[in-house]
């Protein structure tokens, strides 16, 4: 999986920001961006695994409805693929409504998924929207180990409150300084930890399972939290606002029986989901088209 670097500002994840820098293969930027067929949605997904997790399940999510379907996977840039959704060269993205937001409105201010959805459907130009956002987020968290959490008892953010002296904390260097980060942690909640560890993202969940740190800033959907039984704390203040999948549409190209297909998939889609599922794509090396085809199976969908 590539490096990217987060927008600190704004405090987007960075699996929500890995289109921004791209690598790979982009369908678009090789000159394949030819106008779809009449009827034929065309489903997109960025260059990282989750994504391209997500742009089956609604692909195979809309065949079962007798859609005609093409995909154009692995985009690596945002500012791709989102010119290719405004000019219906793609029809149907996985995006997260945060990451909208704050592309849309880099000054935007972080709020539940509602306020999140109603700011981006007031930035949408005409001719594109978001469809029904899902439960599943991927956005940071702080999460501890299960040994920790059961010696301070922790279930939430808050509970840190008391002991977070003798805990260090660990993620990567912009969240020392970044309003959702350090800053917000003790603005929102009076959390003052021992020590502030800045680590590379990639071994901020080693550091955490060997016990360097204590507390890590991890994305919620991250599969080493599952492999390591990880327990994610509960924002109570809601500090890291709301990252939930959400199709982002070209509206001419979407008819109805494609958007209740693809709502229908929000509605039972769910972070400790899309954690298991991304268990098995990142892994464990299964086939995400099949992954795919077995959850929307499980759920009834296909």
């Amino acid at each position: 999986m590539p490096t990217f670097t987060r927008l600190a500002a704004a405090g987007v994840p960075l699996l929500m920001l890995m289109t921004a820098c791209g690598g790979g293969s982009d369908p678009f930027e090789e000159g394949d961006g030819d106008t779809p067929e009449a009827g034929t949605v065309v489903v997109g997904s960025a260059d990282f695994p989750e994504s391209t997790l997500l742009g089956n399940i609604y692909a195979q999510a809309l065949e079962a409805k007798d859609i005609e379907v093409e995909t154009k996977f692995g985009i690596g840039s945002r500012e791709v693929y989102y010119d290719q959704i405004a000019s219906g060269n793609l029809s149907v993205f996985p995006e997260y409504n945060g990451a909208i937001q704050f592309y849309l409105d880099p000054g935007a201010t972080s709020g539940d998924t509602d306020a999140t959805n109603a700011a981006v459907t007031e930035e949408l130009p005409d001719g594109l929207e978001i469809l029904d956002s899902s439960e599943a987020e991927n956005k940071d968290s702080l999460s501890v180990s299960r040994a920790t959490a059961d010696e301070y008892e922790l279930t939430s953010i808050a509970d840190l409150e008391p002991v977070a002296g003798e805990l260090v904390l660990g993620g990567p260097p912009e969240f020392e300084t970044r309003t959702q980060g350090v800053p917000g942690l003790q603005d929102r909640y009076g959390l003052e930890f021992k020590e502030f560890r800045s680590l590379d993202i990639g071994i901020v969940w080693q550091a955490l399972k060997d016990d360097e740190i204590q507390v890590a800033n991890l994305f919620t959907t991250d599969p080493v939290i599952v492999a390591n039984d990880f327990v994610v704390l509960e924002d109570t203040e809601n500090l890291f606002g709301s990252q939930n999948v959400t199709p982002l549409i070209h509206s001419a190209s979407v008819d109805e029986t494609a958007r209740e297909a693809l709502n229908a998939v929000s509605a039972q889609l769910t972070t400790e989901t899309l954690l298991e599922l991304n268990q098995r794509v990142s892994i464990d090396q299964e086939d995400p088209d099949e992954v795919a085809a077995e959850w929307l199976e499980s759920a009834g969908l296909l």
